[in-house]
């Protein structure tokens, strides 16, 4: 079996998330406590109790997800599990996924995930960003749709076949959810979001995030990690953070990234987070693919 390990990003956190594995494995909550010493508040209190409103602060669910990955992450390396060949992050996932390839440090991580989520949200007002969901159109379609539009609007998340995610100006993406329902799309909702993530409007945020990461250590990954901007495998520190700039304002291609795994000879993916999107999605994507969460994974190996 070789197998690759998925890490998700936002829209994945729930309230009380992992509370059932941290009854067996203690070192869930140590690894929330851990980001709480760094972030000031009780990271681990906040997933587990909320509010959800403050939990889906983009400055708070991105830390959150991150202990999230790495706990369990932790639990499998602990429990002797094997090491994957690839790994991979949906979005804000891909800090998850240079953690555990031991490419970051968890404490910058965590930082890095407080002051990203500023960024993000400090690039748009709230209420100036959206983002919607479009289903059962191809990807081509979605895109003229947007270029349709006279504000801000893109393709930014191509996640299985017939599902990507538009974002931009809010009235732009709302017009382009009516006109996407006109041409037969079978659903076309918009997201609870604040954030037009993916979208050339996080620009600005892009661009504090490179002065950031100047100040932090990079290494080369023990794993390999294929990056969702352009689907390649980065070996230079340099290239990681480029990378990590760069997939702010450019679309996710998940697709492309499962579909880049699958021929370097992945048959199983295994999701190292909170939920279960990402393997929803990977089993629209691949058939062929073994798709499971981690939870699933140590279930199988026990």
């Amino acid at each position: 079996m070789t197998h690759a390990f998925i890490f998700p990003g936002q829209g994945s956190q729930s309230v009380g998330m992992l509370a059932d594995l941290n009854a067996t494995y203690p070192i869930v909550q140590q690894t929330f406590e851990q980001a709480s010493d760094i972030l000031h508040y009780d990271l681990w209190k906040l997933s587990q109790n909320g509010p959800k409103e403050a939990l889906n602060q983009t400055e708070k669910t991105q830390p959150a997800l991150l202990a999230a990955s790495v706990a369990l992450w932790r639990i499998w390396q602990n429990q002797g599990g094997t090491e994957p060949s690839f790994m991979a992050g949906h979005s804000f996932g891909e800090y998850s996924a240079l953690v555990c390839a031991g490419a970051l440090a968890y404490e910058d991580a965590v930082s890095l995930a407080q002051d990203r989520g500023r960024f993000m949200q400090a690039a748009v007002p709230e209420g100036e960003g959206a983002m919607a969901a479009i289903l059962g159109l191809k990807d081509e379609q979605v895109i003229a749709v947007c270029k349709a539009q006279k504000q801000v609007v893109s393709a930014v998340n191509f996640n299985a076949p017939g599902q990507v995610v538009i974002a931009g100006n809010t009235a732009a993406v709302e017009a382009a959810v009516a006109e996407a329902k006109k041409i037969g799309a079978k659903k076309a909702i918009k997201l609870p979001v604040s954030v037009p993530s993916h979208s050339s409007l996080m620009k600005p945020a892009a661009e504090k995030m490179a002065e950031r990461l100047k100040d932090v250590t990079i290494t080369v990954p023990k794993i390999a990690v294929i990056h969702n901007v352009d689907t390649s495998i980065k070996t230079q520190a340099s290239d990681i953070a480029t990378a990590l700039v760069e997939q702010l304002y450019n679309p996710v291609l998940w697709v492309a990234t499962i579909e880049k795994m699958i021929a370097e000879g992945v048959t199983t993916l295994i999701e190292c987070g909170a939920g279960k999107v990402l393997t929803g999605l990977n089993k629209r994507i691949s058939r062929q693919t073994t798709a499971k969460t981690l939870e699933q994974a140590l279930e199988t190996a026990a």
